[in-house]
């Protein structure tokens, strides 16, 4: 082994073996794939040389910090830009909910659609709402909705009860907070409608750009940290986001039935506005299920701003839908060729994680996870 090569054992003493371009033959660096290896490895150089690894290591950190305020940057032009934007998603608002109609102009567009449409699927879709649609109905019903059922993440979150009321939401838009903290805040636009009163839904993210001091080689750009929602001022009897169960008790020595009702937490959507609290300092205390359910959240804050709301009329159609199929199918090739490159090696040094979720105890969903005081 490459220790072998590195070490003479005298006298029960390990005595290290001095050191150069030759001790280090090209084909023994295939071999320094295992992190103990590396380990090894580095911990068997001279001290010089250890000395400067460190050296190294301190200007990696410089440009870890460089890298972080180039982000900060990056960020700032995001905002900055988001005005030009706005502008032209008032418009996008505008011609969806029937408010404005374009003009001949501004519809003279080339999409490619001239491609014949397969007679099974047409079949498919003829007895669908689509043809019941009113062709002379305003704007384009349900298109948020829609797009809600095209993405998968999203039509996961969707249940049958939650469809009435999305048919009312007008829009999504997308505030940038700058700093102290950076993040964003998304809007969802509501028409009046008999589930609740509020106008606008919010859900509000902070995002850090700053290295960890446990791990600052980690950094890999922004990151959401924490997110809040909002209240729902549902109407009488129309809150979907919880469900009364009838349980029948029997008394244990008389014998006597009573019905008791309870409350608790019903699948919906309209969760999404209720996330886990966690008091300031403890997100390194979180139990596994909360941890999961958070960043699940952070990853469809994330995916809504970065990728619905800019290209919403796209998810709509199912064009950008297919173009995350490509990448998916890529990144399913090279998965393959990883998998196959391990398993060729050894079956043992390969792990599959697989993370389990399991339902939420609907009572504890709202309280702030335990924090474990220093």
């Amino acid at each position: 082994s490459i220790l072998d090569e590195m070490e003479n054992v005298q006298g029960g003493q390990v005595q290290q073996a001095p050191l150069s371009a030759d001790s280090f033959p090209v084909g023994n660096f295939s071999r320094l794939t295992d992190a103990d290896n590396l380990l090894a490895h580095v911990h068997m150089l001279p001290p010089k040389m250890k000395r400067r690894l460190k050296a190294l290591k301190k200007i990696q950190l410089q440009c870890t910090h460089i890298e972080a305020k180039f982000y900060e940057e990056v960020h700032k032009l995001e905002c900055n830009f988001n005005k030009f934007y706005s502008e032209l998603y008032v418009k996008r608002e505008q011609i969806v909910n029937g408010k404005y109609e374009p003009t001949d102009d501004e519809c003279d567009f080339n999409d490619g659609t001239t491609e014949e449409v397969p007679k099974d699927m047409l079949d498919r879709w003829s007895s669908s709402e689509l043809k019941k649609m009113d062709p002379n109905a305003p704007g384009i019903p349900q298109f948020w909705l829609n797009i809600f059922k095209n993405v998968a993440i999203l039509n996961d979150m969707v249940q049958i009860h939650d469809e009435p009321i999305l048919k009312h939401l007008e829009d999504i838009k997308v505030k940038f907070l700058e700093k102290d903290p950076m993040g964003f805040i998304l809007e969802f636009h509501f028409s009046e409608n008999p589930f609740f009163t509020n106008k606008v839904l919010t859900k509000e993210y902070f995002m850090k750009c700053v290295p960890d001091e446990h791990d600052p080689f980690g950094f890999e750009g922004p990151e959401i940290y924490k997110c809040k929602g909002c209240s729902i001022n549902w109407k009488t009897g129309k809150d979907i986001t919880i469900k009364v169960i009838k349980k029948k008790q029997k008394h244990k020595s008389k014998g006597a039935v009573r019905t008791v009702t309870k409350m608790v937490k019903n699948d919906s959507f309209f969760n999404f506005f209720s996330p886990p609290e966690v008091h300031e300092g403890c997100e390194n205390e979180l139990d596994e299920d909360t941890q999961a359910l958070l960043t699940s959240d952070f990853e469809i804050g994330h995916y809504i701003r970065e990728r619905i709301v800019p290209n919403a009329v796209l998810y709509y159609t199912g064009e950008a839908l297919e173009d995350e199929e490509e990448y998916d199918d890529d990144d399913d090739d090279d998965d393959d060729d990883d998998s196959e490159d391990l398993s060729s090696e050894s079956d043992n040094d390969s792990e599959v994680y697989q993370r389990s979720e399991g339902d939420t105890n609907p009572t504890e969903q709202n309280h702030p996870p335990d924090c474990k005081q220093q």
